[in-house]
């Protein structure tokens, strides 16, 4: 288990660019099991979740090359060995990688078969895959479980389109039913889909190959299904997770640093909700600035009431930032409810940010009431365990901005989704050591 020490209160100044974007790196690279032709995908970011789904498609034999430093990866699945699917190892490392779920869709599409293990990722509380089994199982796919084995076995003679609703508007759902219908016979209708940017840029791809994608950007997706894709060449968007974490970090710190290359129209409501909790967010072009805070307000309602920032499907707020925004709320002037309606343990991390000093009130695990008092309260070191990608990014921010020296464990949550993060701080000021 690896560790980050990290001396607080330095402040930041420079220029940083973010990674590509994590959650459509999964997708796409899943989406090469489509097509047996080559597919090269640029701005692939290196981090621990991407290089372990890669290493899975190498051991199913799937040809990968990569350059630019492997930012740049050639995949071609020409002629895949389903033999590793017998493979102990295999099945738990495709188990604690939660991305891989998504190649159930392409594989049933192409082959006719996929296995599903017990799956793993960020112990953030309850997260269904019903949404992929059903749509799955509407479109023709089988599911058996072994229980020996644990694992489910998924078969189908052939995947058909239809009508389908799904319960909830899951970004991995929608993206492994869609995978999975650009193949199937007929024209498949995805209602209530997910339409985050991932699944917009996954979409075009998908269209560039050779499939038929309508709908794209809204929550009604029309796919009218065709025998085979081809090849093409994709670059993953920055990733706005990022983009949204430094802008956090910087206001924390006091630090004045540009974010470069943001992809800033499809950034939806992110820099405005940071605006809401005083944070000068500068556009210029496709950058942002951020300049030196001494201190940022949060806004109240027109009312007077509690400023209250929630999760939401997009264009709503993604909660992947919530973690960021209730931390950056601790050195604010005013309150703030952090309301996380979709995971029921993503706010557990909050103690170790009263150890800190912060001022919250846990109010169930869905919500937290962080009262900000500003300059008047300084955090101070601790140490910490990260205890999943987001809560490990927001003590991170926390660390950075406390008094004294903090050590953060288990940082390999956070490697998980952020590549060489210490580095690139490092690079901008930051004292953070890797032990």
């Amino acid at each position: 288990m690896s560790t980050f020490v990290i001396e607080g209160g330095h402040k930041l100044s420079g220029e940083i660019v973010p990674q590509g974007a994590k959650n459509e790196a999964l997708q796409v690279i899943c989406a090469v099991l489509l097509t047996r032709e080559r597919i090269m995908i640029h701005n692939v970011p290196n981090i621990l979740d991407v290089n372990n789904l890669i290493q899975l498609l190498r051991d199913m034999q799937v040809k990968v090359e990569c350059t630019d430093d492997c930012r740049t990866y050639s995949f071609q699945a020409d002629s895949l060995d389903f033999a590793c699917f017998d493979s102990v190892d295999f099945l738990q490392r495709m188990a604690s990688l939660r991305g891989s779920v998504m190649m159930i869709g392409p594989l049933l599409a192409r082959f006719g078969k996929a296995i599903l293990p017990q799956l793993g990722g960020d112990k953030i509380g309850r997260r269904r895959v019903d949404t992929h089994i059903t749509g799955i199982q509407k479109m023709g796919g089988r599911f058996a479980y072994d229980s020996q084995r644990q694992r489910y076995e998924i078969n189908t003679d052939g995947l058909r389109g239809g009508y389908l609703l799904l319960d909830e508007a899951s970004v991995t759902g929608t993206a492994n039913i869609l995978m999975a219908s650009v193949l199937a016979g007929g024209i498949t209708t995805i209602y209530n889909a997910a339409c985050e940017p991932y699944i917009q840029h996954l979409s075009a791809m998908l269209n560039r190959m050779g499939a038929r994608i309508s709908g794209i950007g809204s929550n009604l997706l029309t796919i009218e299904g065709v025998s085979s894709l081809s090849g093409v060449e994709h670059t993953i968007s920055p990733d706005m997770i990022e983009v949204g974490s430094f802008i956090g970090m910087a206001a924390m710190t006091g630090s004045d640093i540009v974010v470069k290359n943001t992809g800033y129209d499809r950034l939806g409501i992110i820099p405005e909700s940071f605006r809401r909790v005083g944070i000068r967010v500068e556009q210029q072009g496709d950058d942002i600035h951020i300049p030196a805070h001494d201190t940022y307000e949060i806004e109240t309602f027109m009312d007077g009431s509690i400023m209250t920032i929630a999760d939401a499907p997009w264009p709503g707020l993604t909660p992947d930032l919530l973690s960021v925004f209730l931390v950056v709320a601790t050195q604010a002037t005013g309150s703030v409810l952090i309301h996380q309606k979709m995971f029921e343990s993503r706010l557990f991390f909050v103690d170790k940010l009263m150890d800190m000093g912060a001022r919250i009130v846990l109010c169930d695990p869905h919500r937290a009431t962080v009262i900000g008092l500003g300059n008047r309260l300084k955090l101070k070191a601790t140490k910490m365990v990260s205890p999943d990608i987001r809560a490990g990014i927001a003590l991170l921010i926390a660390a950075m901005s406390a008094e004294g020296i903090s050590r953060i464990d288990n940082i390999e949550q956070i490697d998980r989704g952020y590549q060489a993060i210490d580095k690139r701080l490092n690079r901008l000021g930051a004292h953070i050591i890797r032990s």
